[in-house]
């Protein structure tokens, strides 16, 4: 079965620039639907911000072209999901909010991301919910690369 995750942005970021490794191949698992990437509004908000940074990607392997199009190929792959319950879990980091919000509606698997420690310590659990780096979300969920 194919897991379902959020991908945050700090991974898509990380995907695109140089030796974007574990994040990258993530990424790729999206792209050949190995995984099943959801997205919704804030999110979407959120990649659209930061894919629009030209100073962030300026150690970039990709022209501006190439991210609009991995960009554009990924958003094609995504599932949209629409939130209609606030949870509002608490992180440390309120913008962060809106990923378990996401997850849950989603019914999502795994929230992929290099931010575990603010993630992964809201006030509301969700048990069934897994936290990972891009690394980890390999090993627990396996797709050739």
């Amino acid at each position: 079965m194919m897991p379902t995750i959020v991908l945050d942005t700090n991974i898509l970021v990380a995907a695109l620039l140089r030796g974007g490794g574990a994040a990258r191949a993530v990424l790729r698992a999206c792209l050949s639907s190995r995984y099943h990437a959801v997205l919704g509004p804030a999110l979407l908000a959120e990649y659209e911000d930061v894919i629009g940074r030209t100073d962030l990607f300026a150690d970039s392997v990709l022209s501006p072209k190439e991210r609009i199009d991995v960009f554009d190929g990924f958003l094609s792959q995504c599932r949209w999901v629409e939130v209609y319950f606030a949870w509002r879990p608490n992180l440390p980091d309120e913008a962060d909010n809106h990923l378990i919000e996401l997850a849950v509606a989603a019914q999502a698997d795994a929230i992929v991301t290099r931010n575990l420690r603010d993630v992964s310590r809201g006030e509301l659990k969700f048990p069934s919910l897994k936290v990972l780096t891009p690394e980890q979300c390999l090993e627990v969920f396996p797709c050739p690369r």
